[in-house]
């Protein structure tokens, strides 16, 4: 049986959904309402009119805050627009972030990233588990975050597309080796590049020994093997998908400032 609020007679004809959800984003569009954007699990991204959810006496229980998770119930919009929101539960807060900026800035990031890197309507479960994860993670007692968010950048990349090759040279299927000068990566070729098959691209970065080691150890960790992403590499892997994200969505995401050094 369809779940609808006390609201339901205001909203248009559809059959609710209900989906776990993550608040990517959340604006004001007027004193009691919102327009707001989720991560759902198996809709992908949602953008949402949040009708009077401001009223502490709403469906929501009051103005729904970024970062926020929980059970979303929305009716999805039929052409242009926005989608309806009906009601959202919120199971996770994340208040405890707020008191911790670094951590804070991170979850912002991945939020931002994870928004950015998706078409709406695109279901990506397995992005859905990545954010929620590294949010989990973001909120333990001295969390490495570099390292965290190194590995959170390659997972989602790899997720939907966009990593691109990063043991081999791109060029040639050379390993990717040689140390700092003889290993450049280019964004719009697509991958790493070796000392001769980077001498005619123009657009590229150099890729030094630490964003090397960083690259071999999330590459085990990913394939399932024990590996130590150490702070240096983390921050050099951070640096360098960091243009790679730059590149392909066309500009720096915002937070990015203060999460990349």
């Amino acid at each position: 049986m369809p779940v609808v609020s006390r609201d339901a007679a205001r909203y248009p004809p559809g059959m609710p959904e209900r989906e776990p959800a993550i608040c990517l984003r959340a604006v004001d569009y007027s004193e009691t309402s919102q327009v707001l954007q989720f991560l759902t699990r198996n809709a992908g991204v949602l953008s949402l009119m949040g009708k009077g959810t401001k009223r502490p006496k709403s469906s929501t229980g009051g103005a729904v805050d970024l970062l926020a998770e929980g059970e979303l119930v929305f009716i999805a919009k039929k052409r242009e627009g926005l989608g309806v929101l009906v009601e959202f539960t919120e199971s996770v807060s994340r208040r405890s972030l707020r008191t911790h900026a670094v951590a804070l800035n991170a979850a912002l990031y991945a939020l931002e990233l994870a928004g950015e890197s998706l078409a709406e309507n695109d279901p990506h479960p397995d992005v859905f588990d990545l954010l929620h994860n590294v949010l989990v993670r973001l909120a333990e007692p001295n969390v490495p975050v570099p390292a965290v968010m190194a590995y959170f950048q390659w997972r989602l990349l790899r997720n939907v597309g966009l990593l691109g090759q990063m043991h081999a040279c791109t060029g040639c299927g050379v390993g990717a080796s040689g140390g700092p000068g003889r290993v450049y990566f280019s964004s719009a070729q697509g991958g790493l590049l070796c000392g001769v098959c980077e001498r005619p691209v123009a657009q590229k970065i150099r890729v030094d020994e630490q964003a090397l080691a960083g690259l071999a150890a999330l590459a085990a960790a990913e394939a399932g093997h024990k590996a130590n992403l150490a702070d240096p590499q983390a921050r050099a892997v951070l640096r360098l998908l960091d243009y790679h994200v730059t590149y392909q969505l066309g500009h720096r995401l915002r937070m990015s400032r203060h999460v990349i050094e």
